[in-house]
């Protein structure tokens, strides 16, 4: 029964697909939003759910006819849980579900907020070559070292209230020490819900993941950023354009 507390929930499937080709090459994962502690599962009408719905479309749309699957991570609990990072633990279990239906197919996670802490937290998986993480919660000990390699593209807007812009900032420095390639977007005039700007968030995000996978050149400014060595003072945070 939904809101029942689901500590376990066996025979919970966290991988979902929206679009699976007969033979993909590459694939996304879209995590949403949740909460910092709650171990119900997400109810019928699920919000956090719901906003990310315009960013699957717009990189279903963006990687259209490249062999692109494109899911969503299925999480057991509304929280994060502390230790126990339960939003992280399904990540990898939908990215293991991945593994073993398509192969090692290079993969980009898409996350928001708390999907944007899981996907950062598994981002260390070896189907995973890059995060796109939207205005994630990203605590000052949050690990990185397990991103050696990966590349990170974090967007956080300048008026969220609810996850620091700062913190993302600070974490994309203390990755890319780690051996991580990141770089960051200030989006100007943006809070937490990605509701104003909502078209440059989608846009951005799907043109940004397209670049990942090697379907399209990512922008020169984000490519000279994620180029910049650690020892590189700034260059790490760019400005959205509008569109």
């Amino acid at each position: 029964m939904d809101g029942q507390a689901v500590p376990g929930a066996p025979g919970h499937r966290a991988l979902v697909w929206r679009e699976r080709p007969e033979a993909p090459a590459a694939a996304v994962l879209v995590l949403h939003g949740g909460q910092e502690a709650g171990l119900h599962r997400p109810g019928p009408v699920n919000l956090p759910g719901l906003r990310m719905r315009p960013f699957a479309r717009a990189v279903e749309k963006a990687t259209a006819g490249a062999g692109v699957a494109v899911g969503v991570v299925r999480y057991r609990c509304r929280g994060w849980n502390g230790e126990r990072a339960d939003a992280a633990q399904d990540t990898l279990a939908a990215l293991e579900e991945l593994a073993e239906e398509l192969g090692p197919v290079p993969t980009v996670l898409i996350g928001h907020s708390m999907g944007g802490r899981a996907a950062l937290r598994a981002g260390g998986h070896p189907c995973v070559t890059g995060v796109v993480a939207l205005a994630p919660w990203c605590p000052d000990d949050e690990p990185c070292e397990h991103l050696t390699g990966r590349r990170l593209l974090m967007l956080h807007g300048d008026l969220d209230r609810v996850t620091a812009p700062d913190a993302t900032l600070r974490f994309a420095g203390r990755a890319r020490d780690a051996g991580a390639r990141a770089a960051g977007y200030r989006v100007a005039g943006s809070g937490h819900t990605l509701l104003r700007r909502a078209g440059d968030w989608h846009r951005a995000t799907a043109e940004l993941t397209a670049g990942l996978l090697g379907l399209r050149d990512l922008p020169p400014d984000v490519a000279a950023a994620l180029d910049l060595p650690a020892s590189a003072d700034g260059g790490l945070l760019l400005a959205l354009a509008h569109r």
